[in-house]
């Protein structure tokens, strides 16, 4: 990836297919230039007001008129990028879109490389690093959940949280730095047994950032839900009914699921990936032996098992699940409910919204739900680095106390710098370019 910010660069900033608008974007010193070429319209952009003119094209007997477009034009430094930017909203018609991509390349820009658009807002200061990733999240959110923990984090929660740290750490070293400096005056800017009750009070800061990424774990990969029993008991046919559309196949066939069935559901704004397993039975059978042995794998790691049963006579199979609720399925048989379990119909749709709820509230959607003033973190990066921050913390307390903390102040500077460095990674302060490029390198081309 190019790290050079002297260039224009274009690019479609919508989606790929067919719509009513599209945008193309233009970012970098020369947009205005490159964009009155492309244009009929004479005279100069005024900033954030929208000009409608005529596209235009170079042909093999001239230029000529595509389409009408609106062009809006964002003066550096009040824009995206931090840079002048240039949108072009025309028709959503693929072949107009990459005419004027290719008119904009032809009249000096060059083709954006995946995220180079919000690469730029974070060189020229717009964005910091985790909130340019919080671009790519909120991208991807695929449950209002996931939306609104990364609208947070854009935000600047997370950013917040890591500076109120980070001006801890600030001051502790500062004074710190200040007491070797000057060790024959015998100055100490800070006392010892204040350095470990100041040490404690970042560790707690800490601590509080990596219980928030269970939370933020769910929220951003959701829920693993798997349906477990033995065969025949309505698995498949209850996967199928909790998804909404035939997606494992149902038969009288013992045994008919012999592989893991996966598909991801939205439930009550929580993403959970439902998934159908083979019957739990001996089998001398090799493709559905092994397929048992998937089922226990995949209950294994599983965040909740339902366990179905169809007759509340039977006792579930002898497995360990971890959190499971009893799913007594064939309701509509009119059979008796067994004590304890959840009574469903695939059929008749009797007990699916319990079922539905049960499984959000096994987690505590509310508690999962973003706040402001508890920032989640849902980037494994993220997640990392607080642990790295975290474990020189507990190193430089240990440091601090030992001998009653007549210890040198260099034994706990060291591992304090150490934390600091590790979060000023989050934020991109220390980032390097391979990072810088890895990062971004996921962002589609536009953003």
């Amino acid at each position: 990836m190019a790290f050079s910010t002297a260039d224009t660069i274009v690019a479609i900033a919508t989606p790929p297919g067919r719509g009513g608008i599209g945008v193309v974007r233009l970012s970098g010193p020369d947009s205005c230039d490159v964009a009155t070429r492309l244009i009929a319209h004479r005279g100069r952009f005024e900033p954030r007001r929208a000009t409608l003119s005529t596209v235009r094209v170079t042909a093999t007997d001239g230029p000529t008129g595509i389409d009408r477009a609106v062009v809006t034009f964002f003066p550096a430094p009040h824009s995206y990028t931090g840079e002048d930017v240039v949108e072009v909203s025309a028709h959503g018609s693929p072949v107009v879109l990459r005419a004027i991509v290719d008119a904009a390349v032809h009249a000096g820009a060059r083709l954006a490389e995946p995220g180079e658009f919000t690469l730029r807002a974070f060189l020229n200061g717009r964005l910091d690093l985790p909130q340019a990733e919080a671009v790519a999240d909120l991208i991807d959110a695929a449950t209002p959940l996931q939306a609104r923990a990364a609208f947070d984090q854009l935000e600047g929660t997370l950013t917040t949280a890591i500076a109120d740290v980070d001006d801890m750490l600030f001051d502790l070293i500062a004074r710190l730095e200040a007491s070797v400096d000057f060790p024959d005056e015998g100055y100490h800017f800070i006392e010892r047994g204040q350095v470990g009750r100041t040490i404690d009070g970042v560790l707690e800061r800490t601590d509080a950032l990596l219980a928030s990424a269970r939370r933020g774990r769910l929220i951003r990969e959701g829920l693993h839900v798997v349906i477990a029993g033995r065969p025949n008991v309505g698995k498949s046919t209850l996967f199928n009914a909790l998804v909404g559309a035939s997606r494992a196949i149902v038969t009288d066939v013992p045994g008919t699921t012999r592989d893991l069935v996966t598909e991801t559901i939205d439930l009550h704004g929580v993403r959970v990936t439902l998934v159908d397993t083979a019957g739990l039975r001996d089998s001398t059978d090799v493709v559905e032996r092994a397929g048992v042995e998937r089922s226990r794998g995949a209950a294994a790691v599983a965040d909740l098992t339902l366990v179905v049963i169809d007759d509340p006579r039977d006792e579930p199979p002898a497995e360990s699940f971890g959190k499971n609720f009893i799913v007594q399925s064939k309701a509509d048989l009119g059979r008796v409910r067994r004590p304890g379990a959840m009574l469903v119909s695939a059929e008749t749709g009797e007990g699916l919204d319990e079922l539905r709820h049960a499984i959000v509230a096994a987690f505590d959607v509310d508690e999962l739900t973003p706040r402001r003033d508890r920032p989640d973190i849902t980037n494994v990066r993220h997640v990392a680095l607080v642990e790295r921050a975290h474990a020189a913390l507990l190193r430089a307390r240990t440091a601090a106390v030992a001998d009653g903390g007549a210890l040198p102040e260099e034994f706990v500077l060291a591992d304090l710098q150490a934390a600091r460095a590790a979060l000023e990674e989050i934020t991109g302060r220390r980032a390097p370019d391979d990072l810088l490029a890895h990062i971004f390198s996921r962002f589609c081309v536009g953003k």
